[in-house]
């Protein structure tokens, strides 16, 4: 496996991590969970955004890359 695609593979593991906090946040009753859960989808919202733009970064200078 090349280090882009295992690149890949961590932000469609981050992704999963946002949607089940996403998930959660919206079912619990308790408000401070709530909020902790929100408030945390979105540094992992965060990190997913920086590793998607690290992600073009790769394909940009390594070309053999782009697509895996």
């Amino acid at each position: 496996m090349t280090i882009a695609s295992e690149v890949k593979q961590c932000l469609a593991n981050l992704k999963g991590v946002e949607a089940g906090l996403s998930s959660l946040a919206l079912r619990t009753q308790d408000d401070q969970a709530k909020r902790t859960l929100h408030e945390t989808m979105l540094v992992v919202n965060e990190v997913a955004k920086d590793l998607k733009q690290r992600i073009g970064e790769l394909e940009r200078e390594e070309p053999q890359y782009k697509g895996f």
